[in-house]
């Protein structure tokens, strides 16, 4: 499961994906847009825009399902929940979460975050002003388990190149007329460039 706002999708998110993908050897991976985010004080872009968004970004990759469970979901958009509902729908599979490093560093604050520990592995990848010790939250080496006997590694890290980039960021320099839907092309997959040129996302208002 790799759940996000994808306001937008953005090269680092694509390359964390298909880290996943190849790094874990998994049967599939849900990319999942948030619904309601509970966690978020900013108004998110409209749903249908964040999900043809997440389509354009990711629906070339292999093994990946665009998941719009959590956009039709009524009430916040709880991680626990959407982990709950995709191990009924899979009886038997391990889960991995894939976060950022920033979502790691306020993992506590998650609803029943020690719930989720012991549904799926969880899968980080750092940014490039982040370090693991600067986390108020640390779970290397802990361990969680299903069945008797059975113990597995609380959080695994990605191996991928740091990629100073954001969503945070590419709006705030949408915003503030510092770059244009072209030319954040290089920080954004090109469909998803063009179809925030085509729907006038995130420019000055």
């Amino acid at each position: 499961m790799f759940g996000g706002a994808f306001d937008p999708p953005h090269n680092a998110h694509l390359a964390l994906a298909q880290a996943a993908v190849q790094q874990l050897g998994l049967d599939a991976l849900h990319i999942i847009p948030t619904g309601q985010a509970w966690h978020k004080a900013r108004a998110l872009s409209a749903t249908e825009h964040r999900l043809a968004m997440a389509r354009l970004a990711f629906e070339g990759l292999p093994k990946v399902v665009i998941d719009e469970r959590e956009l039709e979901r009524a009430g916040p958009s709880f991680t626990i929940d959407t982990l709950e509902a995709l191990q009924a729908e899979n009886p038997g599979v391990q889960l991995y979460l894939i976060i950022g490093a920033d979502q790691f560093v306020a993992f506590r604050q998650w609803h029943r975050w020690q719930d989720i520990l012991k549904l799926a592995i969880i899968c980080i990848a750092g940014r490039a002003n982040f370090t693991p010790a600067e986390g108020d939250f640390y779970l290397q080496g802990q361990a969680h388990g299903k069945g008797e006997g059975k113990a597995k590694q609380a959080v695994l890290t990605l191996d991928l190149p740091l990629m100073p980039v954001s969503a945070t960021q590419i709006r705030q320099l949408m915003a503030s007329g510092a770059m244009t839907a072209v030319e954040i092309a290089h920080l954004v997959p090109e469909p998803v460039a063009r179809y925030i040129s085509r729907h006038r996302l995130y420019s000055p208002r």
